[in-house]
């Protein structure tokens, strides 16, 4: 099933994507139960397909990456945390931090997982059957932020706001059998920037799960961001940042196309000096 999120009577609300573009109305709690009512509804905006509880990153998941950044593949899944204050919609634009300025803000196309079912120390075997579904996430970063105004940890570089595109649509965990099977191709004003496969990660999604749930419960809408493939801004030669007018589109096999443009964040008039 294809869920989306959207606004209803100006209240958020969860509907299901059909076959022919309409959606029906979902009753219920899709971290629960839920049912179809059959009811047919006009679309309203769309929204990210979940406010999550917590947003887990994990860095240098595919080996092509950490060779475009000279790095040393992690033993164990390098972690990071962006806040629930980086969500954004599909359509909706990416900003470039201006009142804390970033001149180095950077796509990253990932695999997002949706956990459905609180749960911890969960072991491999087990681990997709705590998964709601998969939507797909940019994991914008302010490389700058990241790496030289930090203080030497990633919170600040990936947490401004919009930072976390998330959509268009979360599609059940029963429709993505395997998600370590998934193309994924990330282009920045029509030129194909990345193009990979989940199965290049290094620490698949199962092993994931598995190491986030040790000793620390996962909650229900907790999002984990898989990791991204080469190809980011970052490690091209020079470096290629985003720009205001620039849109962003985030393919994966079988979620659908994420697609935000880029502008800068608008400032206060006091802030501007006015």
């Amino acid at each position: 099933m294809k869920l989306i999120r959207h606004l209803f009577a100006g209240v958020p609300a969860y509907a299901a994507l059909q076959p022919d573009g309409t959606i029906q109305e979902i009753e219920g709690d899709i971290f629960g139960k839920f049912r179809l009512t059959g009811r047919i509804f006009k679309e309203g905006k769309r929204l990210a397909p979940v406010a999550p509880s917590n947003i887990f990153g994990v860095g240098l998941n595919y080996q092509s990456h950490a060779t475009d950044l000279n790095r040393t593949p992690p033993e164990r899944p390098m972690l990071f945390m962006k806040g629930t204050n980086t969500v954004q919609n599909p359509d909706d634009p990416i900003e470039i931090p201006q009142a804390l300025a970033s001149h180095e803000v950077d796509y990253e196309g990932e695999l997002a997982v949706v956990i459905g079912r609180s749960c911890k120390n969960v072991p491999r075997a087990r681990a997709l059957d705590y998964v709601l579904g998969y939507t797909i996430a940019n994991d914008v970063t302010a490389r700058d932020w990241q790496f030289k105004l930090g203080g030497g940890q990633f919170c600040q570089g990936k947490s401004f706001d919009t930072f976390c595109p998330l959509g268009p649509v979360l599609v059940t965990a029963d429709e993505i059998p395997d998600p370590g099977r998934l193309q994924l191709t990330t282009r920045v004003n029509g030129e194909v920037r990345q193009s990979s496969s989940t199965a290049s990660l290094i620490f698949d999604v199962p092993a994931l799960i598995e190491f986030l749930s040790a000793s620390k419960r996962l909650l229900p809408g907790t999002v984990i961001l898989t990791g991204t493939p080469q190809g980011v801004g970052f490690a091209a030669k020079p470096p290629v940042f985003l720009q205001p007018g620039d849109r962003v589109e985030i393919a994966i096999e079988g979620l659908g196309v994420l697609a935000n443009p880029v502008q800068l964040e608008a400032l206060p008039a006091a802030v501007n000096g006015a």
